[in-house]
């Protein structure tokens, strides 16, 4: 019995990290359609979506089945309740991917931001997509140390941001404000997803030391 019990919770894991993958493939795909004015993969990374909210309800009935069938404790009961938060926290990444998917389809033909701009969106979906990968690998091994670093790995998304807000606030600033505030919530978006992956990596050391680090500022 015991064995299979760690089976199913060893499959909700494992289903959470499958899904960092497709959400950093998401945002990777999204970057793309935004640096090329890419609509067909704009598209893709549209329709895929409904993909990741399918499996975040299948993460969830799966936690409630354990809850209930099971009636866990300790860092079993830790393990169930963080991927219940953990399947919204990947969700909600795929939804941001959309975002900026959508941003590209929206002004298809033309690209959405200036071209002095654009290396720095292609670094933070980079940044963004490797933070989904890590803290996918990080919730498969409940690695502490990798679980750790990540918060640090979100300062380079952190700075990109800073200096993105930067060059749209130069009043020398040459291209409008159409453009700037597209560029204002598509680096926003970029933000906001890394910041759901260290919000992955929190539960992750909530589960190994029954600590939640402290939030992550909005």
């Amino acid at each position: 019995m015991r064995n299979a019990y760690q089976e199913q919770l060893d499959r909700l894991a494992n289903g959470l990290a499958d899904m960092c993958n497709l959400v950093a493939e998401a945002l990777d795909n999204a970057t793309r359609a935004l640096l090329r004015a890419d609509l067909r993969l704009a598209e893709q990374v549209i329709t895929d979506d409904a993909r990741i909210d399918d499996l975040r309800t299948a993460a969830e009935e799966q936690a409630f089945t354990l809850l209930v069938r099971q009636a866990p404790v300790a860092t079993d009961l830790r393990i169930v309740v963080s991927g219940l938060h953990a399947a919204g926290d990947i969700e909600r990444m795929g939804d941001l991917a959309l975002h900026i998917a959508e941003a590209a389809r929206r002004r298809h033909p033309d690209l959405v931001m200036p071209a002095e701009v654009a290396p720095y969106l292609a670094e933070m979906g980079r940044v963004g997509s490797a933070l989904a990968r890590k803290v996918g690998e990080v919730i498969r091994t409940r690695d502490l140390e990798r679980a750790s670093q990540i918060e640090t790995d979100d300062d380079a998304m952190d700075d990109l941001h800073r200096h993105l807000l930067t060059m749209l606030l130069n009043p020398t600033w040459p291209h409008g404000i159409g453009p700037a505030v597209d560029i204002t919530l598509i680096g926003r978006f970029y933000e906001r997803y890394a910041d759901h992956a260290v919000a992955l990596a929190h539960r992750v050391v909530y589960v190994i030391t029954g600590r939640m680090p402290d939030p992550i500022s909005a």
